[in-house]
């Protein structure tokens, strides 16, 4: 890994440190369950927001209206575009684990 450093001591890698976020997503025309990866300090909605063409989901789900899986696949690229809403799943807080 490269790092870098500025002249104030910030360091800068080709690295770039994400969380990540369990989402449904709804596109035009499927149902997208999997996990969203979300850049540190950051928010769902600034990933959502980025000027990228795709979107990154991994561990994906596409499922049909009835809710029956039509494929899965370790990762899936979905065209920003598409997406009409996106839903996080909830979280479990430290005093529930």
């Amino acid at each position: 890994m490269v790092m870098n450093f500025d002249e104030k001591g910030k360091f800068y890698t080709d690295w770039v440190s994400k969380y990540a976020v369990q989402a449904t997503l709804q596109t035009v025309s499927q149902l997208i369950r999997g996990t969203l990866h979300v850049r540190d300090g950051e928010r769902l909605k600034d990933e959502l927001d980025r000027d990228e063409p795709f979107l990154a989901v991994t561990d994906a789900t596409v499922v049909d209206p009835e809710g029956r899986t039509l494929f899965e696949s370790p990762f899936l690229a979905v065209r920003r575009s598409q997406i009409v809403w996106v839903i996080p799943e909830p979280t479990k807080s430290r005093a529930e684990s």
